[in-house]
């Protein structure tokens, strides 16, 4: 899949004149990636990192649970280590630039066909890393929120929404002082020092969504 059609007009044609290849189709979103490789038999799904509805990320992931064997190969113009994680995540196992030539085209797919990982080792380190911050965030962060009432969750949502003290008293039908009460428990809960570094802080980590 290819956001830009010319390139992937120039793909189609490449791997479909390559002798033992097939393209069964072209999808310009995620969800129609995912509605071609539940119709047809999907060998390798070759998805660029950004996709109008959704990141390519999470249509290989969702490609994935619906077809567990296809071998995902991502190819994008970002080559930010966060591109590269999440496609590792998605269970990619090549990523090519958009100066990839011809042939490591043809050649990544063969072998992502094949079943082998093109992705350096290092890479995976990393990504492993990652996923072991992101449980620590988790836990973090189921471990605040057993910490928080619902009232205090309802006011730190409301001060992320940019309400003030008063306003926050009249949206939630509750006194000021109590609001004031509120966000003082809310302030020690998150370890910081004013209502915008609780707000930093809770959005961080997953608590509350700006």
């Amino acid at each position: 899949m290819e956001d830009h059609p010319l390139l992937a007009n120039a793909i189609v044609e490449l791997l479909d004149s390559t002798p033992g290849m097939k393209v069964s189709g072209v999808a310009r979103t995620g969800a129609e990636a995912l509605e071609l490789a539940g119709r047809d038999t999907i060998t390798v799904v070759l998805i660029n990192y950004r996709l109008p509805d959704m990141t390519g990320a999470a249509a290989a992931s969702a490609v994935r649970a619906a077809v567990p064997d296809t071998a995902i190969v991502f190819h994008t113009a970002d080559e930010s280590e966060t591109a590269i994680l999440d496609a590792i995540d998605a269970g990619a196992g090549a990523f090519l630039t958009r100066t990839a030539t011809a042939d490591q085209y043809v050649e990544a797919v063969r072998r992502a066909a094949q079943g082998e990982v093109l992705i350096p080792v290092a890479l995976f380190a990393r990504a492993i890393s990652r996923q072991s911050r992101l449980a620590a965030e988790q836990g973090q962060r189921e471990k605040l929120l057993a910490e928080f009432t619902p009232r205090e969750l309802d006011v730190l949502r409301e001060l992320s929404r940019g309400l003030d003290t008063t306003a926050i008293a009249t949206q939630l039908g509750i006194a000021l002082h109590t609001v004031e009460w509120h966000l003082r428990h809310v302030i020690e809960k998150l370890g910081v020092h004013s209502k915008l570094q609780a707000v930093v802080a809770a959005a961080r980590l997953g608590i509350i969504d700006l």
